[in-house]
Protein backbone atom coordinates (compact mmCIF):
# COMPACT_ATOMS: atom_id res chain seq x y z
CA UNK A 1 0.00 0.00 0.00
CA UNK A 2 1.17 3.44 -0.91
CA UNK A 3 -0.11 6.89 0.37
CA UNK A 4 -1.91 8.84 -2.22
CA UNK A 5 -2.12 5.95 -4.56
CA UNK A 6 -5.20 3.66 -5.48
CA UNK A 7 -3.59 0.44 -3.72
CA UNK A 8 -4.45 2.29 -0.40
CA UNK A 9 -7.99 1.63 -1.07
CA UNK A 10 -7.73 -1.31 -3.13
CA UNK A 11 -5.43 -4.62 -3.32
CA UNK A 12 -6.39 -6.16 -5.95
CA UNK A 13 -9.55 -6.24 -8.57
CA UNK A 14 -10.82 -8.74 -10.92
CA UNK A 15 -13.80 -8.25 -14.08
CA UNK A 16 -15.36 -10.08 -16.29
CA UNK A 17 -18.67 -9.65 -18.26
CA UNK A 18 -21.68 -11.53 -17.07
CA UNK A 19 -22.92 -14.33 -19.06
CA UNK A 20 -26.66 -15.36 -18.84
CA UNK A 21 -26.72 -17.84 -16.29
CA UNK A 22 -24.44 -15.58 -13.77
CA UNK A 23 -26.69 -12.62 -14.53
CA UNK A 24 -29.93 -14.61 -14.24
CA UNK A 25 -29.20 -17.14 -11.98
CA UNK A 26 -32.84 -18.11 -11.19
CA UNK A 27 -31.86 -20.28 -14.66
CA UNK A 28 -29.46 -22.39 -13.02
CA UNK A 29 -30.71 -22.30 -9.11
CA UNK A 30 -26.99 -21.12 -8.63
CA UNK A 31 -26.02 -17.99 -6.63
CA UNK A 32 -21.83 -18.21 -7.67
CA UNK A 33 -19.04 -17.63 -9.54
CA UNK A 34 -16.50 -20.69 -10.62
CA UNK A 35 -13.38 -20.41 -9.00
CA UNK A 36 -10.95 -19.95 -11.95
CA UNK A 37 -7.22 -19.01 -11.66
CA UNK A 38 -8.02 -15.48 -11.43
CA UNK A 39 -10.15 -16.01 -8.46
CA UNK A 40 -7.60 -17.86 -6.35
CA UNK A 41 -5.28 -14.67 -6.92
CA UNK A 42 -7.24 -13.13 -5.59
CA UNK A 43 -8.67 -14.42 -2.68
CA UNK A 44 -5.85 -17.78 -1.92
CA UNK A 45 -6.67 -21.19 -1.64
CA UNK A 46 -8.10 -20.86 2.12
CA UNK A 47 -12.04 -21.40 2.77
CA UNK A 48 -13.70 -18.04 3.92
CA UNK A 49 -17.12 -18.44 5.44
CA UNK A 50 -18.79 -15.12 5.30
CA UNK A 51 -16.65 -12.63 4.20
CA UNK A 52 -18.04 -9.12 4.14
CA UNK A 53 -19.20 -8.07 1.32
CA UNK A 54 -20.91 -4.78 -0.46
CA UNK A 55 -22.48 -5.33 -3.62
CA UNK A 56 -22.68 -2.07 -5.65
CA UNK A 57 -25.01 -1.59 -8.75
CA UNK A 58 -23.98 1.30 -11.00
CA UNK A 59 -25.66 2.68 -14.52
CA UNK A 60 -25.97 5.62 -15.85
CA UNK A 61 -27.46 9.12 -15.01
CA UNK A 62 -26.68 8.88 -11.24
CA UNK A 63 -28.27 5.26 -10.97
CA UNK A 64 -27.05 3.29 -8.30
CA UNK A 65 -27.10 1.48 -4.89
CA UNK A 66 -25.28 -1.30 -2.62
CA UNK A 67 -26.40 -3.64 -0.13
CA UNK A 68 -23.90 -5.41 2.53
CA UNK A 69 -24.10 -9.12 2.17
CA UNK A 70 -21.19 -11.74 2.80
CA UNK A 71 -19.66 -14.59 0.47
CA UNK A 72 -18.55 -18.00 1.24
CA UNK A 73 -15.32 -19.12 -0.55
CA UNK A 74 -15.13 -22.89 -0.50
CA UNK A 75 -13.64 -26.10 -2.42
CA UNK A 76 -17.06 -28.13 -3.84
CA UNK A 77 -14.78 -31.38 -3.73
CA UNK A 78 -13.48 -30.57 -0.02
CA UNK A 79 -15.02 -33.84 1.25
CA UNK A 80 -13.77 -35.28 -1.48
CA UNK A 81 -9.71 -34.90 -0.97
CA UNK A 82 -8.31 -37.60 -3.71
CA UNK A 83 -10.59 -34.91 -6.56
CA UNK A 84 -9.19 -32.27 -7.86
CA UNK A 85 -10.12 -28.50 -5.83
CA UNK A 86 -13.08 -27.03 -7.55
CA UNK A 87 -13.63 -23.93 -5.69
CA UNK A 88 -16.79 -21.88 -5.89
CA UNK A 89 -17.58 -18.55 -4.79
CA UNK A 90 -21.04 -18.27 -3.40
CA UNK A 91 -23.45 -15.54 -2.27
CA UNK A 92 -26.98 -15.44 -1.35
CA UNK A 93 -29.45 -13.50 -3.71
CA UNK A 94 -29.51 -9.21 -3.04
CA UNK A 95 -31.36 -6.64 -5.42
CA UNK A 96 -27.76 -5.97 -6.84
CA UNK A 97 -27.68 -9.04 -8.66
CA UNK A 98 -30.92 -9.34 -9.37
CA UNK A 99 -30.98 -6.21 -10.96
CA UNK A 100 -27.67 -7.41 -13.39
CA UNK A 101 -27.57 -7.77 -16.77
CA UNK A 102 -25.97 -10.42 -19.63
CA UNK A 103 -23.02 -8.22 -20.62
CA UNK A 104 -22.56 -6.28 -17.98
CA UNK A 105 -18.86 -5.30 -16.37
CA UNK A 106 -18.28 -7.03 -13.24
CA UNK A 107 -15.73 -6.19 -10.69
CA UNK A 108 -14.48 -8.43 -7.58
CA UNK A 109 -12.72 -6.06 -5.22
CA UNK A 110 -10.78 -6.26 -2.47
CA UNK A 111 -9.67 -3.62 -0.10
CA UNK A 112 -7.13 -3.63 2.05
CA UNK A 113 -9.82 -4.11 5.50
CA UNK A 114 -10.23 -7.42 3.23
CA UNK A 115 -13.94 -6.57 2.72
CA UNK A 116 -14.82 -7.36 -1.03
CA UNK A 117 -16.76 -5.34 -3.03
CA UNK A 118 -19.23 -7.06 -5.69
CA UNK A 119 -19.85 -4.53 -8.13
CA UNK A 120 -21.65 -4.77 -11.10
CA UNK A 121 -21.80 -1.70 -14.02
CA UNK A 122 -24.32 -1.53 -16.76
CA UNK A 123 -22.78 -1.92 -20.31
CA UNK A 124 -21.92 1.16 -22.19
CA UNK A 125 -22.59 3.55 -19.35
CA UNK A 126 -20.10 6.41 -18.07
CA UNK A 127 -19.86 4.19 -14.96
CA UNK A 128 -18.14 1.50 -17.20
CA UNK A 129 -15.67 3.72 -18.68
CA UNK A 130 -14.52 5.44 -15.53
CA UNK A 131 -14.11 2.32 -13.54
CA UNK A 132 -12.48 0.37 -16.39
CA UNK A 133 -10.29 3.72 -16.29
CA UNK A 134 -9.50 3.09 -12.29
CA UNK A 135 -8.69 0.07 -12.25
CA UNK A 136 -6.94 -0.15 -15.76
CA UNK A 137 -8.85 -2.31 -17.62
CA UNK A 138 -10.01 -2.12 -21.46
CA UNK A 139 -13.43 -1.96 -20.69
CA UNK A 140 -13.65 -3.09 -24.74
CA UNK A 141 -11.43 -6.16 -23.46
CA UNK A 142 -13.00 -7.44 -20.89
CA UNK A 143 -14.39 -10.63 -21.97
CA UNK A 144 -16.55 -13.59 -20.55
CA UNK A 145 -13.47 -14.83 -18.48
CA UNK A 146 -11.91 -12.63 -15.39
CA UNK A 147 -8.82 -10.84 -15.63
CA UNK A 148 -6.96 -9.64 -12.55
CA UNK A 149 -5.24 -6.57 -12.14
CA UNK A 150 -2.34 -6.60 -9.08
CA UNK A 151 -2.44 -3.12 -7.60
CA UNK A 152 -0.14 -3.25 -4.77
CA UNK A 153 3.30 -4.41 -6.46
CA UNK A 154 3.43 -0.69 -8.14
CA UNK A 155 0.77 -1.16 -11.13
CA UNK A 156 -2.03 1.68 -9.09
CA UNK A 157 -1.72 5.07 -10.08
CA UNK A 158 -1.78 8.29 -8.14
CA UNK A 159 -5.22 9.25 -6.86
CA UNK A 160 -5.70 12.45 -8.61
CA UNK A 161 -9.03 14.25 -9.27
CA UNK A 162 -10.80 11.46 -11.18
CA UNK A 163 -9.61 8.89 -9.17
CA UNK A 164 -11.25 11.03 -5.90
CA UNK A 165 -14.59 11.65 -8.43
CA UNK A 166 -15.02 8.11 -9.19
CA UNK A 167 -13.72 7.02 -5.47
CA UNK A 168 -16.50 9.01 -3.60
CA UNK A 169 -19.02 7.55 -6.60
CA UNK A 170 -18.21 3.90 -4.58
CA UNK A 171 -18.85 5.42 -1.32
CA UNK A 172 -15.28 5.31 -0.56
CA UNK A 173 -13.86 8.25 1.82
CA UNK A 174 -11.00 9.47 0.24
CA UNK A 175 -7.78 10.56 3.43
CA UNK A 176 -7.05 13.70 4.05
CA UNK A 177 -3.42 14.33 3.79
CA UNK A 178 -2.12 17.08 5.63
CA UNK A 179 -5.16 17.42 8.07
CA UNK A 180 -3.70 19.65 9.97
CA UNK A 181 -1.93 22.49 8.20
CA UNK A 182 -5.90 22.40 6.59
CA UNK A 183 -7.11 22.51 10.32
CA UNK A 184 -4.86 25.58 10.49
CA UNK A 185 -5.38 27.48 7.82
CA UNK A 186 -9.02 27.05 8.96
CA UNK A 187 -8.38 29.13 12.17
CA UNK A 188 -8.99 32.33 9.64
CA UNK A 189 -12.70 31.51 9.70
CA UNK A 190 -13.13 30.65 13.44
CA UNK A 191 -15.70 27.86 12.51
CA UNK A 192 -18.05 29.73 10.57
CA UNK A 193 -18.81 28.61 7.05
CA UNK A 194 -18.22 31.94 4.72
CA UNK A 195 -19.93 32.69 1.77
CA UNK A 196 -18.97 30.04 -1.28
CA UNK A 197 -16.76 33.24 -3.22
CA UNK A 198 -15.38 33.98 -0.18
CA UNK A 199 -14.01 30.43 0.42
CA UNK A 200 -13.16 29.72 -3.34
CA UNK A 201 -10.82 32.91 -3.03
CA UNK A 202 -9.24 32.00 0.21
CA UNK A 203 -8.68 28.36 -1.50
CA UNK A 204 -6.91 30.34 -4.37
CA UNK A 205 -4.89 32.52 -1.59
CA UNK A 206 -3.74 29.40 -0.07
CA UNK A 207 -2.33 28.42 -3.37
CA UNK A 208 0.12 31.12 -4.18
CA UNK A 209 2.41 29.59 -6.77
CA UNK A 210 -0.81 28.67 -9.17
CA UNK A 211 -0.71 30.50 -12.08
CA UNK A 212 -3.21 29.82 -14.97
CA UNK A 213 -1.72 31.67 -17.48
CA UNK A 214 1.07 29.06 -17.29
CA UNK A 215 -1.39 26.00 -17.42
CA UNK A 216 -5.16 26.88 -16.79
CA UNK A 217 -5.89 23.20 -16.70
CA UNK A 218 -4.05 22.14 -13.57
CA UNK A 219 -4.76 25.63 -11.96
CA UNK A 220 -8.06 24.43 -12.31
CA UNK A 221 -7.94 21.00 -11.11
CA UNK A 222 -5.96 22.44 -7.99
CA UNK A 223 -8.09 24.97 -6.91
CA UNK A 224 -11.30 23.07 -7.11
CA UNK A 225 -8.91 19.64 -4.94
CA UNK A 226 -7.90 21.90 -2.45
CA UNK A 227 -11.27 23.85 -2.05
CA UNK A 228 -12.42 20.55 -1.40
CA UNK A 229 -10.23 19.57 1.02
CA UNK A 230 -10.25 22.73 2.89
CA UNK A 231 -14.27 22.07 2.93
CA UNK A 232 -14.24 18.48 3.72
CA UNK A 233 -11.94 19.40 6.76
CA UNK A 234 -14.27 22.49 8.12
CA UNK A 235 -17.55 20.57 7.61
CA UNK A 236 -15.87 17.35 9.21
CA UNK A 237 -15.76 19.88 12.67
CA UNK A 238 -19.06 21.40 12.20
CA UNK A 239 -20.81 17.87 11.50
CA UNK A 240 -18.69 16.48 14.68
CA UNK A 241 -19.81 18.84 16.59
CA UNK A 242 -23.73 18.71 15.72
CA UNK A 243 -23.20 15.36 16.61
CA UNK A 244 -21.78 15.87 20.31
CA UNK A 245 -24.73 17.72 21.08
CA UNK A 246 -26.88 15.29 19.80
CA UNK A 247 -30.66 15.28 18.35
CA UNK A 248 -33.20 15.19 21.01
CA UNK A 249 -36.62 16.95 22.00
CA UNK A 250 -36.11 16.21 25.79
CA UNK A 251 -36.09 13.01 25.98
CA UNK A 252 -37.74 11.38 22.61
CA UNK A 253 -34.73 10.66 19.99
CA UNK A 254 -35.61 13.89 16.91
CA UNK A 255 -35.41 11.61 14.34
CA UNK A 256 -36.81 14.77 12.18
CA UNK A 257 -33.97 16.48 13.13
CA UNK A 258 -31.46 14.39 12.36
CA UNK A 259 -32.89 13.58 8.83
CA UNK A 260 -33.18 17.19 7.84
CA UNK A 261 -29.41 18.22 9.02
CA UNK A 262 -27.85 15.24 7.42
CA UNK A 263 -30.22 16.64 3.81
CA UNK A 264 -28.64 19.99 4.49
CA UNK A 265 -25.16 18.45 4.85
CA UNK A 266 -25.79 16.74 1.54
CA UNK A 267 -27.39 20.04 -0.09
CA UNK A 268 -24.27 22.29 0.78
CA UNK A 269 -21.65 19.98 -0.47
CA UNK A 270 -23.48 19.76 -4.08
CA UNK A 271 -24.25 23.43 -4.00
CA UNK A 272 -20.65 24.72 -3.06
CA UNK A 273 -19.22 22.04 -5.76
CA UNK A 274 -20.69 23.99 -8.23
CA UNK A 275 -20.47 27.52 -7.00
CA UNK A 276 -16.94 26.61 -6.79
CA UNK A 277 -16.20 25.54 -10.33
CA UNK A 278 -17.90 28.85 -11.54
CA UNK A 279 -15.81 30.98 -9.22
CA UNK A 280 -12.36 29.38 -9.58
CA UNK A 281 -13.21 29.18 -13.40
CA UNK A 282 -14.39 33.30 -13.64
CA UNK A 283 -10.89 34.22 -11.84
CA UNK A 284 -9.17 32.02 -14.55
CA UNK A 285 -10.85 33.89 -17.55
CA UNK A 286 -10.19 37.44 -15.59
CA UNK A 287 -6.84 36.38 -15.26
CA UNK A 288 -6.44 35.15 -18.82
CA UNK A 289 -7.97 39.06 -19.80
CA UNK A 290 -11.06 37.72 -21.79
CA UNK A 291 -14.20 39.83 -21.68
CA UNK A 292 -17.30 37.40 -20.13
CA UNK A 293 -20.70 38.31 -18.20
CA UNK A 294 -21.54 35.37 -15.36
CA UNK A 295 -25.61 35.21 -15.44
CA UNK A 296 -25.97 37.67 -18.55
CA UNK A 297 -29.79 37.31 -19.28
CA UNK A 298 -30.57 36.12 -23.02
CA UNK A 299 -34.04 35.42 -24.15
CA UNK A 300 -36.73 33.99 -21.83
CA UNK A 301 -34.88 35.09 -18.93
CA UNK A 302 -32.38 32.58 -19.10
CA UNK A 303 -28.55 32.89 -17.60
CA UNK A 304 -26.17 31.18 -19.25
CA UNK A 305 -22.88 30.26 -16.89
CA UNK A 306 -20.77 32.95 -18.61
CA UNK A 307 -20.93 34.51 -21.82
CA UNK A 308 -18.80 36.07 -23.77
CA UNK A 309 -18.41 39.00 -24.26
CA UNK A 310 -21.30 39.85 -22.50
CA UNK A 311 -25.18 40.57 -22.51
CA UNK A 312 -24.73 43.87 -23.80
CA UNK A 313 -23.07 42.21 -27.49
CA UNK A 314 -25.16 39.70 -27.18
CA UNK A 315 -28.30 41.78 -27.47
CA UNK A 316 -26.90 44.17 -30.34
CA UNK A 317 -27.76 43.32 -33.42
CA UNK A 318 -25.41 44.63 -35.46
CA UNK A 319 -22.16 42.51 -33.44
CA UNK A 320 -21.48 39.60 -35.20
CA UNK A 321 -23.11 36.68 -34.08
CA UNK A 322 -19.81 34.97 -35.16
CA UNK A 323 -17.84 36.67 -31.97
CA UNK A 324 -20.04 35.33 -29.10
CA UNK A 325 -19.59 32.45 -27.37
CA UNK A 326 -21.76 30.80 -24.10
CA UNK A 327 -20.29 28.28 -21.77
CA UNK A 328 -22.19 26.19 -19.45
CA UNK A 329 -20.84 24.99 -16.39
CA UNK A 330 -21.75 21.83 -14.40
CA UNK A 331 -19.59 19.92 -12.07
CA UNK A 332 -21.28 16.63 -13.13
CA UNK A 333 -23.69 16.55 -16.46
CA UNK A 334 -25.70 13.63 -16.24
CA UNK A 335 -28.94 14.23 -17.97
CA UNK A 336 -28.70 18.16 -17.55
CA UNK A 337 -26.30 19.04 -20.28
CA UNK A 338 -29.12 19.74 -22.14
CA UNK A 339 -30.29 22.49 -20.06
CA UNK A 340 -28.12 24.36 -22.18
CA UNK A 341 -29.58 24.24 -25.52
CA UNK A 342 -32.03 26.79 -24.45
CA UNK A 343 -30.29 29.36 -22.75
CA UNK A 344 -28.56 31.69 -25.43
CA UNK A 345 -30.19 31.07 -29.33
CA UNK A 346 -28.17 33.63 -30.93
CA UNK A 347 -25.45 31.08 -30.43
CA UNK A 348 -25.59 27.91 -32.27
CA UNK A 349 -22.47 26.24 -31.61
CA UNK A 350 -22.22 25.92 -27.37
CA UNK A 351 -20.04 25.22 -25.25
CA UNK A 352 -20.25 22.88 -21.95
CA UNK A 353 -17.48 22.34 -19.10
CA UNK A 354 -17.70 19.65 -16.33
CA UNK A 355 -15.64 17.74 -14.18
CA UNK A 356 -17.47 14.50 -14.98
CA UNK A 357 -14.67 11.66 -16.16
CA UNK A 358 -15.58 9.25 -18.42
CA UNK A 359 -19.17 9.82 -19.59
CA UNK A 360 -20.75 7.35 -22.11
CA UNK A 361 -20.30 7.63 -25.89
CA UNK A 362 -24.18 7.64 -25.93
CA UNK A 363 -24.11 10.80 -24.05
CA UNK A 364 -21.61 12.58 -26.02
CA UNK A 365 -22.78 11.39 -29.45
CA UNK A 366 -26.02 13.19 -28.46
CA UNK A 367 -24.31 16.37 -27.65
CA UNK A 368 -22.57 16.62 -31.17
CA UNK A 369 -25.30 16.08 -32.92
CA UNK A 370 -26.68 19.36 -30.66
CA UNK A 371 -23.67 21.53 -31.13
CA UNK A 372 -22.60 21.29 -27.46
CA UNK A 373 -18.65 21.19 -27.16
CA UNK A 374 -17.96 19.53 -23.95
CA UNK A 375 -14.86 20.92 -22.29
CA UNK A 376 -12.79 19.08 -19.66
CA UNK A 377 -8.88 20.12 -18.14
CA UNK A 378 -6.78 17.55 -19.92
CA UNK A 379 -5.88 15.66 -16.99
CA UNK A 380 -9.26 14.14 -17.34
CA UNK A 381 -9.30 13.58 -20.65
CA UNK A 382 -7.99 9.90 -20.65
CA UNK A 383 -11.19 8.85 -18.80
CA UNK A 384 -13.10 9.20 -22.28
CA UNK A 385 -11.99 6.63 -25.08
CA UNK A 386 -9.92 7.26 -27.66
CA UNK A 387 -12.60 7.83 -30.18
CA UNK A 388 -14.18 10.83 -27.50
CA UNK A 389 -10.40 12.49 -26.94
CA UNK A 390 -10.59 13.24 -30.37
CA UNK A 391 -13.11 15.59 -30.11
CA UNK A 392 -13.02 16.88 -26.88
CA UNK A 393 -11.52 20.37 -25.98
CA UNK A 394 -9.68 21.35 -23.38
CA UNK A 395 -9.72 24.52 -20.92
CA UNK A 396 -6.44 26.25 -22.71
CA UNK A 397 -8.32 25.61 -26.10
CA UNK A 398 -11.59 27.26 -25.00
CA UNK A 399 -9.35 30.51 -23.64
CA UNK A 400 -7.45 30.06 -27.24
CA UNK A 401 -10.98 30.19 -29.27
CA UNK A 402 -12.28 32.83 -26.98
CA UNK A 403 -9.14 35.08 -27.42
CA UNK A 404 -9.10 34.70 -31.27
CA UNK A 405 -12.97 35.69 -31.19
CA UNK A 406 -12.22 38.68 -29.23
CA UNK A 407 -9.23 39.89 -31.14
CA UNK A 408 -11.34 40.32 -34.52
Amino acid sequence: MRKGYLSEYFTGVIAKRLSAVEAHPERSNQHEFNGVEPLKTLLGLERQTDRPTRFVWLGDENEGFSEDSSVTWYDAREQNPNRAAEYRLYFRGNPVMERASEEDLLIIAKRPSDELMIIVVSRGSGEENRLAWLFGLSALEIGAGFTYQDLENGDDQQVGFAARFILKELDIEIEEPEADRLDGLLEHFKGVFPTTAEFSGFARNTLPDIDPRDDPDTALLAWMGHEEMLFRRMEHHAVAQRLRDGFWSGEVADVDGFISFSLSVQNRRKARAGYALEHHLGEIFRICELKYQRQAVTEHNSRPDFLFPGATEYHDRNFPEACLSMLGVKSTCKDRWRQVLSEAARISAKHLLTLEPGISENQTNEMQANEVQLVLPSELHSTYTNVQQMWLMDIREFIDHIRKQQER
